[in-house]
């Protein structure tokens, strides 16, 4: 299986958030993914939560990259190898998940739960003076809301 790797340079402006979910968008799109697919929905809301996390934890330019795997004709009825979404920044820190607990109304905290939730796997490494975060993704990714059938009320018991 080959892969195509597609990255972009992502500033230090929360607004750059929006503009790395609109590439993805527009490299899924371009891969002849539906950008209506669960599987591409999860693409853009995990790409969301990393490259906020970047942004707000480490106040310093990141990478985003997206490894998109290309079927060469030779696996046919093989299983799709995931797509692979990385971003690197200048934070030595190892990402933490955080959970946000029963608190609906809680803004942050959320992030590598929901990676961790719709991911096959995550993880991150060290890489030069800061680290790479990864998932992979599926071609068969859960819907991008899991958080929609939690029985809140039960939870906060």
């Amino acid at each position: 299986m080959q892969v195509l790797q597609v990255q972009l340079a992502v500033q230090a402006d929360p607004a750059e958030v929006g503009r790395a979910r609109r590439w993805v968008r527009s490299r899924l799109l371009n891969h002849g993914v539906d950008p209506d697919a669960p599987m591409a929905e999860t693409v853009v809301l995990v790409v969301s939560e990393l490259v906020t996390n970047a942004v707000v934890h480490t106040g310093c330019p990141a990478v985003l990259r997206l490894c998109l795997p290309v079927a060469d004709g030779s696996e046919e009825g093989g299983p799709a190898a995931p797509l692979r979404v990385e971003v690197a920044d200048a934070s030595q820190a190892a990402p933490t998940p955080r959970h946000a607990g029963a608190d609906q109304d809680a803004t942050n905290g959320r992030g590598l739960e929901l990676v961790e939730l719709l991911c096959e796997r995550w993880g991150w490494d060290p890489e030069g003076s800061g680290k790479r975060v990864w998932c992979e993704i599926g071609s068969d990714a859960r819907p991008a809301d899991p958080l929609a059938d939690v029985d809140w009320a039960a939870l906060a018991q």
